[in-house]
This record gives structure tokens, C-alpha cells and sequence, in this order.
């Protein structure tokens, strides 16, 4: 099957509600595809969903409808390659259009080719006119009340963090030290000729995602893993003999990392509302070789009922997710102002929930995969408000990681950081009696 129209039907996935990255990661998995062509259509497949308010306000410009979704997908591809690639564009036209002769017709191949010249002729003077009249949010392809929220949440900052989450994500691999090394991993990089980008403690950030399909990968040695969300799990600062409650644990990535830092050694209870999300934590610890961690169907908002204390726990809590926007960049067309008003409330629920059955003296970790402050330090600050006995702590954030940190002592992973997700992290401890 030609590229193209492998991306078109994984853009229908995705326009199904599939996730992006799952709906990528099965049909790589499913099918032969040679290195180079890989590497191509997940480019194309990405550049589209992070770009499709602007190629689809280039398509309306300068048509009256289109019926057919494959013909809106061809000249999504077919204009994100002559806009963002450095491509040949007559090349890319002529492909385009006999692509569309053989689905449909030679007059629609005709209609898709005479898009495409105009197009090529005019976008650069459209970018201008955008930028130029008020509505850069288009260019970027951002939702208004999106781009007006971060500009003025981040002020001057707001353009840079939005165009960082525009560019092309490393893949990352954490070592998970229960199997190996970071010296066997860099030797294994040497070996395969792989460029390490940056490194965050033994998570790497890599030119090249061949691993996924090695031996290391598949037996739970190296793993997976952005640096935010490794940093979030190892401030909690779990030791072995601990006892340590995730509390939306799925799919069990920071759970692996707690087992690690434990040495597999103590009691983890990871919680999830979903059982089929159970399953998912159970077979990810199995392969990273943690067995000390119990699987648990609950609400965290409801932790009080449940009788136990624990002397440490993470609130990695569900979020807009408006940080990893590079991954999953189908998220800003499914979310709207009202998601993150009404996940704010939830994550101060679950928060206020494992307040009550942190142990005195205990460490709490509350962490986000977003950028926005209604969902970070200001529901902290609410917390510290209502919950005196609590105060926030230092974290531990390596040098080579850029962020900032807010008067609440929360740390965000921002538009100073081009390479980590965007995250927040505030360590907060319970003061003893």
C-alpha cells in the first residue's frame, strides 16, 4: 500500500477517537514497513494532526465542500509536505493527484491538483496575512480560547511555549535498573550507531526509535518513558520497605519506576477506576519485573473509606494533558475550556482524598501532564489554603532540565524545556504532631 494512503487511514483512526500514538504503534506492529518509509509516514501522520487547523482553513479557503474525508486527508498530507517538509512540490502534486484519479476519477484527481497549485502559489503570503491580521492561533493550529489562555497565562513566553509544542518529539527510553544498566544501555547505543539527544538520569532521549523492536524492549529492560513523568515518580522519593499508594496509576509507568526506586522491595497500591486499566498496570509491572505492586479497582476520591494509611503517595492526576501535546496532538481538538475547569475540581478531589491517608510526616507528590494553572499551582495553593499541616518541599530536578517554579513551590516543565514534556510536579509533606 502506498504511504499516503497508509496515513489516511490511520488519520481515520484517529478521527474515530483512537489515540494517535496507539493507532501508530499497532499498525507498525501489524505490518512490514522498511525503516526510512517508517520514519516518513509517522511525519506525515504527526505533521497533519498537529497542523490541521491551519492545513483545514487552507482546504475552506479554497473550497466550497468536500465530501469525501480521503480527498480532505490526501490534501492534508499533500499541503503539510509542501508547507513543512522539504519537499519536491511538483513531485508531491502529481503524486496527489494520480492518487486521487485512481480512488475516484480523473475530474477529481483534476479538482485535487488545481487545490494544490494554488496552494503552493499562495500559503506563504496566507501566513503572513494571519499573522499580520490577529490570528497567529490559526497558523500554529491552535484553538483560540487555547492560544488566548496560554498568551495570558505565559505573557511574552506564551509564543515560544506554543511553537515548542508544535516541534517533533525524541523518542525516550528509561532504563529499568531491576534488569539492567546504564552502561549496558549506552554500549547497546554505541553498538546500533544511536545518537543520545539528552539524558535524564536513566531516562534517554534518542534520534532513533529502532529499540522498540529489540530484544532489550520486549523483555522489560529498557522501557518507554518521558523525563517529566520519571522525575514526578522518583521525587516521591520511595526506599524499600515503604508503603506507597499510586493513586491513578494506568497504564503503570510511574508505578514501574517506584518499584525500581523500592528495589521491588515493600507494598505499592495502584489504583485505577477502570479493571481492563488493572490489567494494563499488572502485565506493564510484570514486565518490568516489580511484584510488590497490588492492582486495586477504586475512586480516589474515595481513599477515606478504605481504612489504610500509606507513608507515601503519588497524585498523578488525570488532566488535559496539554503538555504532551507533541505525542498527542489529536487532544487540543477533543477539549474545550470546560475539560480543565472541570478536571481542576477532580484533581483537588483526589488530592484532598490522599491528604486524609498520607501517615504524619509523610511525602505527597502532585503532578500533572499539563501547563495550564488552574490545574497545577493554583490547585495547589487552594490546598495549602485549606490544609495547614501541609507544606511544600524542594524537588530534586536535575540541572539539565528547564522549567520554572511558582509561588506555591511547584515546579513546571515549560517553554525553557525543548526536549521533556511539559509537566508539573509540587512535593508536598505532612507536618508531624
Amino acid at each position: 500500500m502506498n504511504i499516503k494512503s497508509r496515513v489516511i487511514s490511520l488519520l481515520r483512526e484517529v478521527e474515530n477517537g483512537k489515540y494517535s500514538n496507539i493507532a501508530l504503534n499497532e499498525y507498525i506492529k501489524n505490518n512490514s514497513i522498511p525503516k526510512k518509509e517508517r520514519g516518513f509516514m509517522t511525519e506525515l501522520f504527526y505533521g497533519v494532526l498537529r497542523n490541521k487547523i491551519f492545513l483545514d482553513y487552507e482546504i475552506d479557503k479554497r473550497t466550497k465542500s468536500i465530501k469525501k474525508e480521503w480527498i480532505r486527508n490526501i490534501l492534508r498530507i499533500s499541503m503539510y509536505q509542501i508547507s513543512f517538509m522539504n519537499s519536491d512540490d511538483k513531485g508531491v502534486i502529481w503524486e496527489a493527484t494520480e492518487l486521487t484519479k485512481k480512488k475516484f476519477s480523473v475530474p477529481v484527481g483534476r479538482f485535487v491538483n488545481g487545490v494544490l497549485r494554488n496552494y503552493q502559489r499562495e500559503w506563504k503570503e496566507d501566513v503572513e496575512e494571519l499573522k499580520n491580521n490577529g490570528n497567529y492561533h490559526v497558523y500554529l493550529s491552535y484553538p483560540k480560547w487555547f492560544f488566548d489562555k496560554v498568551i495570558n497565562e505565559y505573557g511574552e513566553n506564551g509564543i515560544q511555549f506554543l511553537e515548542n509544542l508544535k516541534s517533533i518529539p525524541y523518542i525516550s527510553f528509561r532504563v529499568n535498573r531491576l534488569k539492567y544498566s546504564n552502561a549496558e544501555f549506552e554500549k547497546l547505543l554505541k553498538e546500533q550507531e544511536i545518537e543520545i539527544i539528552k539524558k535524564v538520569d536513566s531516562v534517554y532521549y534518542v534520534d532513533s526509535g529502532i529499540l522498540l523492536y529489540s530484544h532489550e524492549f520486549a523483555e522489560g529492560k529498557i522501557i518507554v518513558q518521558d523525563g517529566s513523568s520519571y522525575l514526578a515518580a522518583k521525587n516521591l522519593d520511595p526506599e524499600p520497605f515503604d508503603t506507597v499508594l499510586d493513586t491513578c496509576s494506568a497504564p503503570g509507568g510511574k508505578t514501574a519506576v517506584l518499584g525500581e526506586l523500592m528495589d521491588n522491595k515493600g507494598e505499592i497500591t495502584a489504583l485505577d477506576i477502570y479493571p481492563h486499566k488493572l490489567k494494563l498496570i499488572e502485565e506493564n509491572c510484570k514486565k518490568s519485573g516489580v511484584t510488590i505492586v497490588q492492582p486495586v479497582k477504586m475512586d480516589a476520591r474515595k481513599l477515606r473509606e478504605q481504612g489504610k494509611k500509606f507513608n507515601k503517595i503519588l497524585v498523578d492526576a488525570p488532566c488535559t494533558g496539554y503538555g504532551v501535546l507533541r505525542k498527542k496532538p489529536e487532544a487540543l481538538y477533543i477539549k474545550n475550556i470546560e475539560n480543565s475547569e472541570e478536571l481542576a475540581k477532580l484533581q483537588f478531589e483526589i488530592l484532598e482524598s490522599a491528604a486524609h491517608v498520607l501517615e504524619e510526616k509523610g511525602t505527597l507528590i502532585y503532578s500533572t501532564c499539563t501547563i495550564l494553572k488552574e490545574e497545577n499551582q493554583e490547585n495547589v495553593k487552594k490546598f495549602l489554603d485549606k490544609y495547614p499541616e501541609f507544606t511544600t518541599v524542594k524537588l530534586d530536578i536535575p540541572e539539565n532540565v528547564h522549567g520554572t517554579y511558582d509561588t506555591a513551590g511547584g515546579f513546571t516543565i515549560d517553554y525553557n524545556e525543548n526536549i521533556l514534556d511539559g509537566f508539573y510536579i509540587a512535593k508536598l509533606k505532612k507536618k508531624g504532631k
